[in-house]
């Protein structure tokens, strides 16, 4: 790979859209859980309703690494996919928390589920749709335009960055409630406070993602095959090498795996996390299970403060990562901290004293964030990087997808307790530090 050192208002510029897709992305897992509790769901549903995000992110990014590695046109390679999920997910954002407004919910109940619960279904799988579709070119182009030597530091100016864009999503309905916007509605309907939230979130997205879009300029193909010192392989018909994606998977390098195993245990534990936060800070806290009650609605604000808590542990340990002398270590560190933060939940019932807990979960969160990925593309050659980066993301997506499915029966088994399901998560992170040991860690890192 050539070296070519990039200023830092040029890697700056290069993830500064993250930070909008990155409010979409808070919204929705802060406030997932409390709009389809407020709707009527099961506290035992709760978990299958998180299936579908990851699914769609299985099988939208590996598809959008891959045709964004055979495009070139002149908006970019991968910008087009940028622009497109970032429209998608700002009409969505419109629609989703209105799903109890529309009086769906006096309705027929299909399979368990009243109309409103359908239709905030359905908006979601197209908002994590969508939102999949503006994330993933992020990290395709810093694997496309930055150097072995400045990627640890241009995926932790995302991670920062990322995390700057949860803090302002997080926030978002506590301070509209702050403001005399009403946090309360009549049953099924969700509060005024989380909708305008959602129309808040979805204009600085496209405002961001435009940003990004004027001021970075893909290199073309011929200029990327020089950066990345490769050749365009042709067959006889003059077709260049495009193999499916079992044949890549079977070329992966053994980094791709081992940091794929740790990365099973990391999310599957923050699924439980977005999961059962609103129903665990509200029974520890708060003392009711009554998502009619203000007490409840008061407890899901205040999980949005903690989410920016942890948003703010991840950026301030966005800046400490390149500080250790390996990334293993970076690694190793974030994740039993995590599992420190993930288990003190279980035992504080203080609001306050939590915010030490999240803190810690944030450290976690922000090596999540960056250090699999400068692993990963470092270990691979400039071929095909769109595409591995996308089969990557399903260490992302299946941990989330077996934990939404076994979540419900977990939780039964520990009692119903959602805050129990805070240990289970622990151990999760505690497995996954072990699991680094299996990771080759390249000098160069």
């Amino acid at each position: 790979m050539a070296n070519k050192t990039l200023s830092f208002r040029q890697i700056f510029n290069l993830n500064f859209g993250f930070f909008g897709v990155q409010i979409a992305y808070a919204l929705q897992s802060a406030n997932i859980s409390r709009i389809f509790a407020t709707l009527g769901a099961d506290p035992h549903q709760l978990s299958f309703f998180w299936i579908l995000p990851p699914l769609m992110g299985m099988i939208v990014q590996p598809l959008i690494g891959k045709w964004s590695d055979k495009t070139w046109c002149r908006l970019g390679r991968r910008k087009p996919y940028l622009l497109v999920g970032a429209i998608i997910a700002v009409l969505v954002m419109l629609l989703l928390p209105n799903a109890g407004s529309l009086n769906l919910n006096k309705a027929y109940v299909f399979l368990g589920l009243n109309s409103a619960m359908w239709f905030g279904l359905f908006s979601l799988i197209f908002l994590d749709t969508s939102i999949n579709v503006a994330m993933q070119p992020f990290k395709m182009m810093v694997g496309d335009m930055v150097s072995e030597e400045q990627k640890a530091q241009a995926y932790s100016t995302q991670s920062f960055l990322c995390n700057a864009g949860s803090l302002f999503g997080y926030l978002f309905p506590i301070f509209f409630t702050w403001i005399g916007i009403s946090n309360t509605a009549p049953e099924g309907v969700v509060p005024d406070s989380v909708i305008w939230s959602f129309y808040c979130g979805a204009a600085i997205l496209i405002l961001c993602v435009l940003y990004t879009c004027l001021n970075v300029k893909e290199m073309n193909p011929k200029e990327y095959a020089e950066f990345h010192g490769i050749e365009e392989k042709a067959d006889k018909g003059g077709k260049t090498d495009n193999p499916g994606f079992i044949k890549l998977l079977a070329k992966a390098p053994k980094t791709f795996w081992t940091v794929s195993l740790v990365q099973f245990f990391c999310w599957a534990a923050f699924l439980f996390l977005w999961t059962y936060t609103n129903g665990a800070i509200a029974d520890t806290c708060w003392g009711t299970s009554d998502v009619k009650s203000a007490d409840y609605q008061a407890a899901g604000n205040w999980v949005g403060v903690l989410f920016a808590v942890e948003a703010i542990g991840a950026m301030l340990w966005a800046i400490a990562i390149p500080k250790f002398k390996t990334l293993r270590g970076a690694y190793v560190t974030s994740l039993i901290l995590g599992a420190a933060g993930f288990a003190s939940v279980f035992f504080i019932h203080n609001q306050y004293v939590l915010f030490l807990s999240f803190m810690l979960i944030g450290v976690c969160w922000g090596a999540v964030l960056s250090i699999p990925f400068t692993f990963v593309t470092n270990a691979l050659s400039g071929n095909h990087i769109g595409t591995y980066l996308g089969l990557f993301n399903c260490a992302i997506c299946l941990p989330q997808i077996v934990a939404a499915a076994t979540g419900g029966g977990i939780l039964k088994l520990i009692g119903g307790s959602q805050a129990a399901m805070f240990l289970v998560a622990a151990v999760l992170l505690l497995c996954g530090a072990l699991a680094v040991g299996l990771i080759e860690e390249r000098k160069n890192n």
